[in-house]
């Protein structure tokens, strides 16, 4: 039987300090909602450890994760982030994270900011949200999308009941609970 992230988690020098500050966490700064999508994309095919221990790199790499300078970049950018080794080098994550750059910055046409536009939207079951994503953004399958909203409050299921953090996560009022305090019942069962 394998360990849930909250028991696998506890006392992980990478894994503990994201787990009990970060993940699930509502969080409405742009920057760190660019972010935590770059990782999720660069996350497809390998671990959530490999992205967490790269994570200072991809903070220099792409600018400290500012969307408008991302949003920039060029063939120069491109062609110094495809030869970064600190990163993961894959053109289609690469040029998938310079496009939805692109595309947060025109949300902001319509929904001011990022935040904006997820707020629109919500509550959406996970289906409806990767239709959404998939139709928005570059690179964004069921399981980046998934982990995407649950990292940030939008879908449940991030903590265990029992985590010692599902509480602190509570405490924040993260959309997802309050969709449910609401009566929106869409959500998959929690595990």
């Amino acid at each position: 039987m394998s360990l849930t992230y909250c028991a696998a988690a506890s006392g992980h020098p990478h894994h503990g300090p994201y787990h009990d500050g970060e993940y699930g966490f509502p969080n409405s700064d742009d920057r760190v909602l660019f972010e935590r999508l770059v990782l999720e994309i660069n996350q497809a095919g390998l671990s959530w450890l490999t992205i967490l221990k790269k994570r200072t790199a991809f903070r220099a790499a792409f600018d400290d994760f500012d969307v408008d300078r991302v949003a920039a970049y060029g063939e120069a950018e491109r062609a110094r982030l495809l030869a970064d080794a600190g990163i993961v080098r894959n053109r289609l994550k690469v040029d998938a994270v310079i496009e939805n750059a692109r595309r947060i910055v025109a949300l902001r046409e319509t929904h001011g900011s990022f935040d904006g536009w997820l707020r629109a939207h919500h509550p959406l079951t996970k289906a409806e949200w990767v239709t959404l994503f998939g139709r928005t953004f570059r690179f964004t399958g069921g399981e980046i999308v998934g982990e995407f909203l649950m990292s940030l409050g939008y879908l449940p299921g991030a903590h265990q009941p029992d985590c010692p953090v599902h509480v602190a996560v509570l405490a924040q009022a993260p959309p997802w609970k309050s969709a449910i305090d609401r009566g929106y019942g869409g959500y998959e069962p929690m595990k």
